[in-house]
């Protein structure tokens, strides 16, 4: 099982922002962020998701962990999908190669791997 924390900012929505992503397998964690000029947070949450599932093999079951509500129920209630078409078609590609768990966690309550995302998404 690989555990995947996920977070996303955005300095201003839209404005410059950055996502953060944990991958922790076989009680390795490995680091993975980046940064965009011009974006929302929901794109950024979004982009968190990609970005760590691309740091697993095809084939793995995963546990994503977010305190985004819009990215866990939108892939688990079937929330609609009126905007960021383009990265749920890539997020959709990675979940159809993976057998993918999605958990909801409240964000900013002290829960270690999802501040340290949320530090990594701001640059931190």
């Amino acid at each position: 099982m690989i555990h995947i924390y996920t977070d996303g900012s955005c300095q201003g929505n839209p404005g410059p922002g950055g996502w953060g992503a944990i991958v922790e397998r076989d009680g390795k964690k490995r680091e993975l962020a980046g940064r965009e000029g011009d974006t929302t947070n929901n794109r950024m949450e979004i982009t968190a998701a990609i970005r760590g599932l691309e740091a697993t093999p095809d084939g793995s079951e995963v546990t994503i962990h977010s305190d985004s509500q819009y990215l866990v129920n939108t892939m688990t209630r079937g929330w609609k999908r009126n905007a960021n078409q383009d990265l749920w078609a890539a997020l959709d590609t990675m979940v159809k190669h993976r057998r993918v768990r999605w958990q909801w966690v409240r964000g900013h309550v002290g829960h270690p791997e999802n501040e340290r995302a949320d530090s990594l998404a701001r640059g931190r």
